[in-house]
Protein backbone atom coordinates (compact mmCIF):
# COMPACT_ATOMS: atom_id res chain seq x y z
CA UNK A 1 0.00 0.00 0.00
CA UNK A 2 1.17 3.50 -0.88
CA UNK A 3 1.95 5.34 2.49
CA UNK A 4 1.62 9.68 2.96
CA UNK A 5 4.90 11.51 3.80
CA UNK A 6 4.40 13.67 5.37
CA UNK A 7 6.84 16.71 5.26
CA UNK A 8 7.43 20.06 6.90
CA UNK A 9 9.80 22.58 8.68
CA UNK A 10 9.53 25.53 10.71
CA UNK A 11 12.64 28.03 11.64
CA UNK A 12 13.12 31.19 13.94
CA UNK A 13 15.79 33.58 13.24
CA UNK A 14 18.59 34.97 15.86
CA UNK A 15 17.62 37.89 17.40
CA UNK A 16 17.92 40.75 15.18
CA UNK A 17 18.69 39.05 12.17
CA UNK A 18 16.47 39.30 8.89
CA UNK A 19 17.73 36.04 7.46
CA UNK A 20 17.68 32.47 8.91
CA UNK A 21 21.15 30.45 9.18
CA UNK A 22 19.67 27.57 8.86
CA UNK A 23 18.72 25.82 5.60
CA UNK A 24 15.71 23.11 4.30
CA UNK A 25 16.24 21.50 1.09
CA UNK A 26 13.18 19.04 0.16
CA UNK A 27 13.16 17.31 -3.30
CA UNK A 28 11.10 14.68 -4.38
CA UNK A 29 11.31 12.66 -7.87
CA UNK A 30 10.22 9.67 -8.89
CA UNK A 31 12.28 8.05 -7.06
CA UNK A 32 11.41 9.25 -3.40
CA UNK A 33 12.39 11.57 -1.45
CA UNK A 34 15.65 14.04 -0.33
CA UNK A 35 15.32 16.34 2.36
CA UNK A 36 18.68 19.03 3.98
CA UNK A 37 18.47 20.28 6.74
CA UNK A 38 21.66 22.54 6.84
CA UNK A 39 23.50 25.06 9.44
CA UNK A 40 25.71 27.97 8.10
CA UNK A 41 28.74 28.93 10.22
CA UNK A 42 27.58 31.92 12.23
CA UNK A 43 24.62 33.78 11.70
CA UNK A 44 22.70 36.39 9.09
CA UNK A 45 23.85 36.71 5.70
CA UNK A 46 26.63 34.93 5.80
CA UNK A 47 25.56 31.38 7.35
CA UNK A 48 22.19 31.85 4.75
CA UNK A 49 24.52 31.52 2.38
CA UNK A 50 26.55 28.91 3.46
CA UNK A 51 23.40 26.74 4.50
CA UNK A 52 22.09 27.57 1.45
CA UNK A 53 24.91 26.75 -0.74
CA UNK A 54 25.01 23.30 1.55
CA UNK A 55 21.84 22.44 0.92
CA UNK A 56 21.55 22.74 -2.66
CA UNK A 57 24.40 21.31 -3.97
CA UNK A 58 23.82 18.49 -1.70
CA UNK A 59 19.75 17.76 -2.46
CA UNK A 60 20.93 18.11 -6.03
CA UNK A 61 23.93 15.73 -6.12
CA UNK A 62 22.20 13.07 -4.12
CA UNK A 63 19.32 13.47 -6.73
CA UNK A 64 21.33 12.75 -9.75
CA UNK A 65 23.29 9.80 -8.18
CA UNK A 66 26.12 11.05 -6.42
CA UNK A 67 28.00 9.51 -3.40
CA UNK A 68 27.66 10.79 -0.52
CA UNK A 69 32.36 11.27 -0.71
CA UNK A 70 31.31 12.99 -4.13
CA UNK A 71 29.02 15.51 -2.29
CA UNK A 72 30.96 16.55 0.76
CA UNK A 73 34.47 16.35 -1.51
CA UNK A 74 32.48 18.97 -3.66
CA UNK A 75 31.11 20.85 -0.99
CA UNK A 76 34.31 21.20 0.62
CA UNK A 77 35.79 22.84 -2.49
CA UNK A 78 32.62 25.16 -3.17
CA UNK A 79 31.91 27.08 0.19
CA UNK A 80 33.42 30.10 0.83
CA UNK A 81 35.97 30.73 3.41
CA UNK A 82 34.88 33.18 5.62
CA UNK A 83 37.70 35.61 6.18
CA UNK A 84 37.95 36.27 9.95
CA UNK A 85 37.70 32.93 11.34
CA UNK A 86 39.22 31.33 8.02
CA UNK A 87 36.92 28.22 7.73
CA UNK A 88 34.09 27.31 5.37
CA UNK A 89 31.90 25.74 7.48
CA UNK A 90 28.21 24.20 7.34
CA UNK A 91 26.53 21.81 9.30
CA UNK A 92 23.99 19.23 7.30
CA UNK A 93 21.56 16.27 8.05
CA UNK A 94 20.84 14.56 4.38
CA UNK A 95 17.58 12.39 4.63
CA UNK A 96 16.77 10.31 1.29
CA UNK A 97 13.52 8.27 1.50
CA UNK A 98 12.86 5.97 -1.86
CA UNK A 99 9.48 4.57 -2.64
CA UNK A 100 9.85 1.28 -0.64
CA UNK A 101 10.50 3.72 2.33
CA UNK A 102 14.11 2.54 2.65
CA UNK A 103 15.47 5.18 4.35
CA UNK A 104 19.08 6.56 4.35
CA UNK A 105 20.57 9.53 6.77
CA UNK A 106 24.03 11.05 6.95
CA UNK A 107 25.19 13.04 9.60
CA UNK A 108 27.88 15.75 9.79
CA UNK A 109 27.81 18.17 13.02
CA UNK A 110 24.03 18.43 13.63
CA UNK A 111 22.36 17.26 16.58
CA UNK A 112 21.67 13.37 15.94
CA UNK A 113 17.93 12.89 14.72
CA UNK A 114 15.20 11.33 16.33
CA UNK A 115 13.37 8.27 15.58
CA UNK A 116 10.25 7.15 17.17
CA UNK A 117 8.45 3.98 16.38
CA UNK A 118 5.18 3.36 17.03
CA UNK A 119 5.64 6.35 19.01
CA UNK A 120 8.90 5.34 21.38
CA UNK A 121 12.14 6.70 20.87
CA UNK A 122 14.52 4.04 18.58
CA UNK A 123 17.95 4.40 18.51
CA UNK A 124 19.23 2.96 15.26
CA UNK A 125 23.09 2.24 14.71
CA UNK A 126 24.93 4.17 12.80
CA UNK A 127 28.32 3.74 11.14
CA UNK A 128 31.18 6.61 10.68
CA UNK A 129 33.01 7.41 7.34
CA UNK A 130 35.46 10.04 7.24
CA UNK A 131 35.68 12.11 3.83
CA UNK A 132 38.54 14.70 4.20
CA UNK A 133 38.54 15.56 7.44
CA UNK A 134 35.24 15.26 8.27
CA UNK A 135 33.43 12.83 10.03
CA UNK A 136 29.89 11.30 8.94
CA UNK A 137 27.71 9.67 10.39
CA UNK A 138 25.50 7.19 8.09
CA UNK A 139 22.21 5.28 9.22
CA UNK A 140 20.09 2.76 7.34
CA UNK A 141 16.48 1.66 8.52
CA UNK A 142 13.08 0.92 6.72
CA UNK A 143 10.00 3.71 7.71
CA UNK A 144 7.07 1.89 9.06
CA UNK A 145 3.39 3.40 9.02
CA UNK A 146 3.40 5.60 12.17
CA UNK A 147 6.68 6.44 12.36
CA UNK A 148 8.01 9.85 12.66
CA UNK A 149 11.80 11.54 12.29
CA UNK A 150 12.34 14.56 13.79
CA UNK A 151 15.98 16.58 12.39
CA UNK A 152 16.93 19.81 14.51
CA UNK A 153 19.69 22.64 14.20
CA UNK A 154 21.75 23.34 17.30
CA UNK A 155 19.41 26.22 17.97
CA UNK A 156 17.09 23.98 19.36
CA UNK A 157 19.51 22.40 21.93
CA UNK A 158 20.90 25.56 22.94
CA UNK A 159 17.72 27.04 23.70
CA UNK A 160 17.59 28.87 27.33
CA UNK A 161 21.04 29.20 28.36
CA UNK A 162 21.70 32.04 29.79
CA UNK A 163 17.90 32.73 30.03
CA UNK A 164 15.47 30.17 31.58
CA UNK A 165 17.91 27.28 31.02
CA UNK A 166 21.27 27.78 32.53
CA UNK A 167 22.94 24.98 30.13
CA UNK A 168 20.31 25.07 27.56
CA UNK A 169 17.17 22.73 26.68
CA UNK A 170 19.73 19.80 26.19
CA UNK A 171 18.90 16.33 23.61
CA UNK A 172 17.76 13.81 26.26
CA UNK A 173 14.83 16.60 27.37
CA UNK A 174 14.26 17.51 23.86
CA UNK A 175 14.33 13.61 23.09
CA UNK A 176 11.42 13.47 25.64
CA UNK A 177 9.07 16.33 24.85
CA UNK A 178 9.08 15.21 21.29
CA UNK A 179 8.27 11.53 22.35
CA UNK A 180 4.88 12.91 23.41
CA UNK A 181 4.02 15.14 20.72
CA UNK A 182 4.31 12.69 18.17
CA UNK A 183 1.94 11.17 20.18
CA UNK A 184 -1.01 14.10 20.29
CA UNK A 185 0.16 15.48 16.56
CA UNK A 186 -0.63 13.76 13.62
CA UNK A 187 0.53 16.52 11.11
CA UNK A 188 4.04 17.65 10.83
CA UNK A 189 3.27 21.33 10.37
CA UNK A 190 1.56 21.27 13.94
CA UNK A 191 4.11 19.73 15.48
CA UNK A 192 6.60 21.73 14.45
CA UNK A 193 4.98 25.29 15.44
CA UNK A 194 4.40 23.72 19.14
CA UNK A 195 8.07 22.66 19.08
CA UNK A 196 9.53 26.55 17.86
CA UNK A 197 7.32 27.81 19.93
CA UNK A 198 8.69 25.88 22.72
CA UNK A 199 12.09 27.27 21.50
CA UNK A 200 11.32 30.73 21.37
CA UNK A 201 9.80 31.08 24.83
CA UNK A 202 12.90 29.21 26.14
CA UNK A 203 15.06 32.13 24.53
CA UNK A 204 12.15 34.55 25.78
CA UNK A 205 11.72 35.42 22.77
CA UNK A 206 14.95 36.72 21.77
CA UNK A 207 16.31 33.50 19.97
CA UNK A 208 20.20 33.29 20.76
CA UNK A 209 20.82 31.12 17.47
CA UNK A 210 18.86 30.16 14.16
CA UNK A 211 16.52 27.39 15.30
CA UNK A 212 15.02 24.83 13.44
CA UNK A 213 12.87 21.39 13.09
CA UNK A 214 12.28 19.10 10.13
CA UNK A 215 9.51 16.45 10.79
CA UNK A 216 8.86 13.32 8.24
CA UNK A 217 5.93 11.57 9.34
CA UNK A 218 4.76 8.15 7.36
CA UNK A 219 1.04 8.64 7.33
CA UNK A 220 -1.58 6.38 6.15
CA UNK A 221 -4.03 8.54 3.14
CA UNK A 222 -6.69 10.50 4.57
CA UNK A 223 -8.94 11.62 1.63
CA UNK A 224 -11.27 14.02 1.57
CA UNK A 225 -13.78 14.88 -1.79
CA UNK A 226 -15.17 18.33 -1.35
CA UNK A 227 -17.83 19.29 -3.68
CA UNK A 228 -18.69 23.12 -3.91
CA UNK A 229 -21.36 24.57 -6.42
CA UNK A 230 -23.43 23.09 -8.95
CA UNK A 231 -22.75 21.93 -12.46
CA UNK A 232 -22.48 24.69 -15.41
CA UNK A 233 -25.44 22.58 -17.16
CA UNK A 234 -28.00 20.97 -15.14
CA UNK A 235 -27.99 17.57 -16.83
CA UNK A 236 -24.92 17.13 -14.94
CA UNK A 237 -26.13 17.03 -11.38
CA UNK A 238 -27.24 12.95 -12.16
CA UNK A 239 -23.46 12.94 -12.39
CA UNK A 240 -22.12 14.74 -9.48
CA UNK A 241 -24.38 12.72 -7.38
CA UNK A 242 -22.97 9.72 -8.61
CA UNK A 243 -19.11 11.24 -7.82
CA UNK A 244 -20.82 11.99 -4.16
CA UNK A 245 -21.29 8.35 -3.29
CA UNK A 246 -17.88 7.29 -5.13
CA UNK A 247 -15.47 5.63 -2.67
CA UNK A 248 -14.59 5.53 1.24
CA UNK A 249 -13.35 9.21 1.68
CA UNK A 250 -14.77 11.72 3.75
CA UNK A 251 -17.43 13.81 1.98
CA UNK A 252 -18.06 17.59 2.32
CA UNK A 253 -20.87 19.59 0.46
CA UNK A 254 -20.14 23.24 -0.03
CA UNK A 255 -23.08 25.79 -1.23
CA UNK A 256 -26.96 25.26 -0.62
CA UNK A 257 -27.79 24.36 -4.16
CA UNK A 258 -25.35 21.88 -3.80
CA UNK A 259 -26.65 20.27 -0.22
CA UNK A 260 -30.11 20.71 -2.52
CA UNK A 261 -28.66 18.68 -5.56
CA UNK A 262 -27.96 16.04 -3.09
CA UNK A 263 -30.65 16.30 -0.93
CA UNK A 264 -32.81 15.39 -4.41
CA UNK A 265 -30.71 13.33 -6.67
CA UNK A 266 -30.02 11.07 -3.71
CA UNK A 267 -33.20 11.27 -2.04
CA UNK A 268 -32.14 11.88 1.33
CA UNK A 269 -33.30 14.38 4.31
CA UNK A 270 -31.60 17.92 4.60
CA UNK A 271 -31.54 19.31 8.41
CA UNK A 272 -30.45 22.82 8.73
CA UNK A 273 -28.67 23.35 12.37
CA UNK A 274 -29.43 26.93 13.49
CA UNK A 275 -27.62 26.35 16.38
CA UNK A 276 -24.21 26.69 14.35
CA UNK A 277 -24.55 29.58 13.58
CA UNK A 278 -22.34 32.37 13.87
CA UNK A 279 -22.05 35.64 13.06
CA UNK A 280 -20.72 35.94 9.16
CA UNK A 281 -20.92 32.05 9.18
CA UNK A 282 -24.03 30.40 8.03
CA UNK A 283 -25.04 27.12 9.78
CA UNK A 284 -24.15 23.89 8.78
CA UNK A 285 -26.69 21.15 7.43
CA UNK A 286 -26.94 17.46 7.99
CA UNK A 287 -26.96 14.76 5.06
CA UNK A 288 -26.99 10.98 5.64
CA UNK A 289 -23.64 10.03 4.27
CA UNK A 290 -21.80 13.40 4.19
CA UNK A 291 -19.29 14.23 7.21
CA UNK A 292 -19.92 17.88 6.97
CA UNK A 293 -22.43 20.24 5.08
CA UNK A 294 -22.15 24.11 4.60
CA UNK A 295 -22.83 27.15 3.37
CA UNK A 296 -20.46 28.08 0.19
CA UNK A 297 -18.77 31.48 -0.13
CA UNK A 298 -18.71 33.08 3.50
CA UNK A 299 -17.87 29.91 5.14
CA UNK A 300 -15.03 29.31 2.49
CA UNK A 301 -13.77 32.85 2.85
CA UNK A 302 -13.62 32.44 6.05
CA UNK A 303 -12.11 29.23 6.28
CA UNK A 304 -9.47 30.76 3.56
CA UNK A 305 -8.57 33.24 6.34
CA UNK A 306 -7.94 30.54 8.91
CA UNK A 307 -5.78 28.50 6.96
CA UNK A 308 -3.82 31.41 5.72
CA UNK A 309 -3.28 32.50 9.11
CA UNK A 310 -2.01 28.73 10.27
CA UNK A 311 0.56 28.76 7.47
CA UNK A 312 1.74 32.34 7.71
CA UNK A 313 2.20 31.90 11.96
CA UNK A 314 5.73 30.14 12.36
CA UNK A 315 4.32 28.47 16.05
CA UNK A 316 1.45 28.44 17.91
CA UNK A 317 -0.35 27.22 14.60
CA UNK A 318 -3.36 25.39 15.83
CA UNK A 319 -6.85 25.28 14.41
CA UNK A 320 -9.18 26.83 17.23
CA UNK A 321 -12.03 24.49 17.07
CA UNK A 322 -13.40 24.81 20.44
CA UNK A 323 -16.65 27.00 18.85
CA UNK A 324 -18.86 24.22 16.59
CA UNK A 325 -19.82 25.89 13.59
CA UNK A 326 -19.15 25.29 9.88
CA UNK A 327 -15.68 27.49 9.00
CA UNK A 328 -14.10 25.89 12.37
CA UNK A 329 -15.10 22.34 11.44
CA UNK A 330 -14.31 22.96 7.29
CA UNK A 331 -10.95 24.15 8.66
CA UNK A 332 -10.14 21.67 10.97
CA UNK A 333 -11.08 18.53 8.48
CA UNK A 334 -9.19 20.25 5.74
CA UNK A 335 -6.18 20.65 7.91
CA UNK A 336 -6.18 17.88 10.34
CA UNK A 337 -7.68 15.20 8.92
CA UNK A 338 -6.36 15.21 5.87
CA UNK A 339 -3.74 14.52 3.30
CA UNK A 340 -4.90 14.66 -0.03
CA UNK A 341 -7.90 16.13 -1.02
CA UNK A 342 -10.35 16.30 -4.16
CA UNK A 343 -12.13 19.55 -5.12
CA UNK A 344 -15.31 18.63 -7.18
CA UNK A 345 -16.23 22.38 -8.81
CA UNK A 346 -19.07 23.38 -10.41
CA UNK A 347 -19.11 26.54 -12.63
CA UNK A 348 -22.46 27.42 -13.00
CA UNK A 349 -22.11 31.15 -11.81
CA UNK A 350 -24.16 32.58 -8.98
CA UNK A 351 -24.91 36.17 -9.79
CA UNK A 352 -24.94 37.15 -5.97
CA UNK A 353 -20.97 35.97 -6.73
CA UNK A 354 -20.32 38.53 -9.30
CA UNK A 355 -19.06 41.76 -8.28
CA UNK A 356 -19.65 44.61 -10.88
CA UNK A 357 -16.19 46.11 -10.20
CA UNK A 358 -14.63 43.07 -11.95
CA UNK A 359 -13.90 41.67 -15.20
CA UNK A 360 -17.04 39.76 -17.09
CA UNK A 361 -16.50 36.30 -15.63
CA UNK A 362 -14.33 36.50 -13.01
CA UNK A 363 -16.19 34.76 -10.04
CA UNK A 364 -15.07 35.54 -6.48
CA UNK A 365 -16.34 31.96 -5.72
CA UNK A 366 -14.04 30.88 -7.98
CA UNK A 367 -11.04 32.89 -6.66
CA UNK A 368 -11.57 32.02 -3.12
CA UNK A 369 -11.39 28.35 -4.12
CA UNK A 370 -8.24 28.93 -6.03
CA UNK A 371 -6.71 30.90 -2.84
CA UNK A 372 -7.69 27.96 -0.80
CA UNK A 373 -6.49 25.51 -2.87
CA UNK A 374 -2.87 27.38 -3.21
CA UNK A 375 -2.77 27.54 0.87
CA UNK A 376 -3.49 24.05 1.17
CA UNK A 377 -0.71 23.13 -1.06
CA UNK A 378 1.50 25.39 1.45
CA UNK A 379 -0.28 23.11 4.37
CA UNK A 380 1.78 19.96 2.45
CA UNK A 381 -1.78 18.50 1.09
CA UNK A 382 -1.90 16.88 -1.95
CA UNK A 383 -4.52 18.39 -4.31
CA UNK A 384 -6.25 17.43 -7.64
CA UNK A 385 -9.31 19.30 -8.70
CA UNK A 386 -12.30 18.37 -11.34
CA UNK A 387 -14.63 20.94 -12.68
CA UNK A 388 -18.34 20.11 -14.03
Amino acid sequence: MNYFLDINYSSINKYGEELCGDKVEIVHNENGYIAVLSDGLGSGVKANILSTLTSKIVATMIKDGASIEETIETIINTLPECKIRKLAYSTFTIIKIDNEYNTYIAEYDNPAYFYYNDGVFKNIPKTMITVGNKNVFESKFKLQLGDSLNIISDGAVHAGIGQLLNLGWGWSEINDYLEGLNKINNTSKILNGNFIGVCNNLYNNKPGDDTTILTIKLRKPEYIDIFIGPPVDKSLDKELAKLMTKGNSKKILCGGTTALIAQRELNRELNVDIDTMREGIPPIAYIDGFDLVTEGVLTLGKTLEMIKEFNKNTYDNYIDDKDYNGCSLLTKMLIQESTHINFYIGKAVNPAHQNPNFPTGFNIKLKIIYDLIEELKKAGKEITTKYL
